[in-house]
């Protein structure tokens, strides 16, 4: 599950492509597209020795992959080891912290009180019996920086990130989901300091009520039974949960001891969409911006949508510069008009959000999202 953001940073990394061929060949037909694909990346990038037992001739003549540090099939290969390796050394090239992390000031400073500072004190958590755990649900509207912003708590711990989706733990037949999900909390556990981050937990951890008696509440019950941590300690391991619906996610799993601590992430205020326009055009070429006009003019989006008007204004400039085979540089012009054409992805959300707000807040679940609503009507797209 981590070769795809390692190969993402490294198309190059020889020893995760090595890896990722080994588990498409294993996984399916050795001449389908995806092992064609790795097979001739390697070709092009591997230096003709230094790696002889990686292709072999299979019985029937055809190409088989050896894994990495694997000279025959009998041989163990310590994966998670080896897997643990190729994350860090990645993750160690491009560090995120919460520095990186624009605006979003309120939640930065709940973050450092109730979860970071006290994690940083050892003296005083052992003094005040904290233990080194913990849960967070982070929720809003999309496109808002919550995986960002996990990926920059796991900097702050200077933990290793492991990101789960759907696809690593749903499985078509009975009883594998639940054991996935167990393996991958049992990875976390030997890897401890980490940070285990789901996105989008509703589609895993959805409520109950609604799943009747499908095979999805098994996998909720499990999810459960992982987070109290009952046949093995969950010590040194953060669980971060990311939601757009937080109504869909089972109450069960915001008791205490779980995701017990929830946070409101919402669209960048002012500041915030300053610092992202100029993080975003700062390695492009760009000419008279004036970014604080721009952060006026873009009230309501978020943070994807204010990386697509980027996008938009550059490939107009790109477009010219091809015309004229030169340089053109992103103007302000280009973005006011990649502005105008931009329809905010936020508007669907806070209106079915309003109706949660208005009719299902009894338990007072959303009460910040009531007060940003009353002080702030979010604009129509």
């Amino acid at each position: 599950m981590h070769l795809e953001d390692v190969l993402r940073q490294e198309p190059d990394n020889l020893v995760a492509l090595e890896l990722a061929a080994f588990a498409a060949h294993s996984c399916g037909d050795p001449r389908g597209e995806g092992w064609q694909r790795l097979f001739v990346s390697l070709t092009a990038l591997r230096p003709t020795e230094g790696h002889p037992d990686a292709l072999t001739e299979s019985g029937n003549g055809e190409e088989s992959f050896a894994s990495p540090g694997r000279k025959s099939a009998n041989e163990a290969v310590d994966w998670d080891s080896f897997l643990s390796d190729v994350v860090r050394d990645a993750e160690r090239r491009a560090p995120i912290t919460l520095s990186d992390v624009g605006g979003l000031n309120d939640v930065k400073q709940r973050l450092e009180l109730s979860f970071l500072g006290p994690l940083r004190n050892p003296e005083l958590r052992k003094a005040y019996g904290a233990q080194l755990r913990g849960g967070i649900l982070l929720w809003g509207p999309p496109g808002c920086g919550k995986t960002f912003l996990a990926r920059a708590i796991a900097g702050e711990l200077g933990a290793q990130f492991i990101s789960i989706g759907l696809n690593h733990v749903l499985d078509m037949y009975l009883g594998n989901s639940e054991k996935q999900l167990h393996e991958l909390f049992e990875f976390a556990r030997r890897s401890a300091p980490c940070v285990l981050f789901f996105d989008e937990l509703d589609a895993i951890g959805h409520s109950r009520m609604d799943l009747g008696r499908s095979a999805g509440r098994n996998v909720v019950v499990q999810l459960l039974t992982e987070l109290d941590g009952f046949e093995s300690t969950n010590e040194g391991i953060f669980v971060i949960g990311a939601t757009n619906q937080p109504w869909d996610v089972d109450p069960a799993l915001r008791r205490p001891g779980r995701f017990d601590r929830t946070m409101l992430v919402l669209p960048p205020d002012e500041d915030a969409r300053t610092a992202i326009f100029e993080t975003v055009l700062r390695d492009r070429p760009i000419d008279a911006i004036d970014f604080e006009s721009l952060a006026k003019k873009s009230d309501g989006y978020s943070g994807a949508d204010i990386h697509l008007v980027c996008a938009d204004a550059t490939e107009r400039a790109l477009a010219e510069a091809m015309l004229a085979s030169t340089v053109k540089p992103v103007t302000m012009e280009h973005l006011l008009t990649a502005l105008s054409v931009t329809r905010l992805s936020t508007t669907p959300w806070f209106d079915s959000a309003r109706n949660h707000v208005r009719y299902a807040n009894e338990s007072g679940d959303y009460d910040e999202l009531a007060k940003y609503l009353k002080k702030y009507r979010p604009p129509r797209s």
